[in-house]
């Protein structure tokens, strides 16, 4: 039923959304900004640029590079401790014998520290990351280059979600959806298959 499976990473292979919330709203608060879940939800999905506009429209007086170096010592801290996997993953990424790209908006050094943090490092054929793309999720172009890479046509690949963000640049770029969302709900309206996890999602698409 299809040729490739693509995942995006943080939120839906590893359990790094609620880290990176935690952490941001202490950044935030240590620099007189106090923001809630809700504001850091808005930046779920987004690459680094586009949430940094975000953060910029929301709060013009921030200083956003002492924001960010206090935000990702805590977050790079909290991450070496280890970084657990999703429900689901350790089983979906040892099951069907397809070949898999990792897809993220995640720059590279970050995505590649995070996988081998996980151990999951081994179980990509190739990884695309912000670096490797000009527009980053919810453009297509981050899962047309996946399967280029591969040499498959999308509409054959199935990709696993969790934010709006990404679900709209799989969709868009005509590969079969599935959302598992973590920290933010979703209504699927990207997603042919709205899932509470990641094995539930591949049963729902015929995976398993």
């Amino acid at each position: 039923m299809y040729d490739a499976l693509f995942f995006d990473l943080d939120g839906t292979l590893i359990d790094t959304e609620s880290i990176a919330i935690t952490t941001g709203i202490a950044a935030f608060a240590a620099h007189g900004h106090e923001v809630d879940e809700p504001f850091m939800h808005r930046l779920i999905g987004k690459d680094e640029p586009t949430a940094a506009t975000l953060i910029r429209a929301a709060l013009p007086d921030a200083d956003l590079q002492a924001v960010n170096r206090h935000w990702r010592a805590g977050f790079d801290a909290r991450v070496e401790t280890g970084l657990p996997l999703k429900p689901g993953a350790v089983e979906l990424l040892a099951g069907p014998a397809l070949p898999r790209v990792l897809v993220t908006s995640t720059n590279r050094d970050g995505a590649h520290r995070k996988l081998h943090i996980a151990g999951i490092a081994r179980s990509f054929a190739h990884v695309v990351t912000l670096n490797d793309v000009e527009a980053p999720k919810p453009a297509p172009a981050p899962y047309l280059l996946a399967a280029r890479l591969l040499g498959v046509q999308p509409a054959r690949c199935l990709v696993f979600e969790d934010s709006e963000t990404g679900a709209e640049a799989a969709f868009r770029a005509g590969c079969v959806v599935v959302q598992v969302p973590d920290i933010a709900p979703s209504a699927g309206e990207w997603a042919h298959h709205l899932a509470p996890d990641l094995l539930t999602g591949a049963r729902m698409a015929g995976l398993i």
